[in-house]
């Protein structure tokens, strides 16, 4: 009886941490190679200062490229990516030291065994826009302004909850900054913003996400309010829509209710021809009058029409080969050509990325 008693026990504790769920360690990567034609031939070789992916003209670059380790288990998670190319050189020009180099960097934890509640803190994507720094899996090759113009990252913590469903979830942002790693010199003051996204079905995305906290140092400061909302529809197999509106407010000045205002609607409809290729055309507007964000010091401001057409070639499921024409229209001279000012800018765009 006492063996039958210890081998029982043996069965039952055994199948216990049996049904228990490993730890997952994954190593994963992924790089873009691309070659970009601006035919207003900058001397520089770098294309206009809103450009912040893909931004090399004439030169075959390294755009992004990153090697990443996770880890996950039923209560803990944890992320850490490195990288490099001219996506980095670009966009993390402002941060020190080695933090140049990191794409992400968080550890999470689960807060309830029966919830899907979570906490999490380091450097992580931006809950801001439906594209991100990953070309890959973007309908579009490069970005759109909006995009290349609200943060692609951002550090602090977060807590989120999802149902059990999947259909809903919800993110509190507690943040260092507008794409910051370190906080700005001389601003003492924090920064959030809000993540709501619903998926009524498998092929209809619903976001809205905000952004409120301020610029400059504590003694000039002004208050920026920025919201984002988009809405991803897959109408059939081939066909998908894609369409966001940004708005922004910034105060004019510390302690005044007078605001500038930024705005920039976005479409994009993607059609699918077959598994291997895809074709996709995007239309965006953005105004930035007073240059909180984009500052030309022209009469009107920034007043940017933009129009996209991208080709795919995808042979296996984890590379693709895109080619991209680009086209913007500027209310006022903010291009040069042949060191004259002009109102246009186009671009050809090529790439080819992997993931694994």
């Amino acid at each position: 009886m006492k063996k039958l008693l210890t081998l029982a026990l043996g069965l039952t504790f055994g199948s216990a941490v049996y049904a228990q769920e490993e730890p997952k360690i994954k190593v994963t990567g992924y790089l873009e190679a691309y070659y970009g034609f601006d035919f207003n031939k900058p001397a520089n070789n770098t294309r206009p200062g809103f450009v912040y992916s893909h931004n090399r003209h004439n030169e075959m670059n390294l755009n992004l490229g990153f090697i990443k380790g996770s880890y996950e288990s039923d209560m803990v998670r944890a992320n850490i990516a490195v990288m490099a190319g001219t996506y980095a050189n670009a966009n993390l020009a402002a941060e020190p030291g080695v933090l140049k180099n990191i794409f992400e960097a968080n550890a999470g934890v689960k807060l309830s065994k029966t919830a899907n509640v979570w906490v999490d803190a380091g450097i992580f994507a931006s809950h801001i826009g439906f594209e991100s720094a990953i070309s890959k899996d973007c309908w579009v090759l490069t970005r759109n302004i909006a995009s290349d113009n609200t943060p692609y990252y951002e550090s602090g913590a977060k807590i989120s909850y999802g149902t059990e469903d999947g259909k809903f979830t919800a993110t509190a942002l507690y943040l260092n900054g507008w794409q910051r790693i370190t906080r700005q010199d001389g601003n003492s003051q924090p920064a959030g913003g809000i993540q709501l996204t619903w998926k009524p079905t498998g092929k209809i995305t619903v976001n809205y996400s905000n952004y409120l906290g301020t610029e400059g140092a504590d003694s000039v400061r002004v208050r920026r309010f920025y919201h984002n909302v988009y809405g991803i529809i897959q109408l059939t197999d081939h066909f998908g829509l894609t369409a966001g509106f940004d708005y922004g407010t910034q105060q004019k000045a510390k302690g005044s209710s007078d605001k500038n205002e930024v705005l920039s609607p976005v479409a994009i409809a993607q059609y699918r021809i077959n598994s291997k290729w895809a074709m996709a055309g995007r239309v965006e507007y953005y105004e930035d009058k007073n240059g909180v964000i984009i500052n030309t010091g022209t009469p009107n401001g920034f007043k940017t029409t933009g129009y996209s057409l991208n080709l795919d070639y995808a042979p296996v499921s984890n590379a693709v080969v895109r080619l991209e024409g680009k086209v913007y229209d500027s209310k006022d001279k903010i291009f040069d050509r042949d060191m004259n000012p002009v109102n246009h800018s186009a671009t050809l765009t090529a790439s080819i990325a992997v993931s694994f």
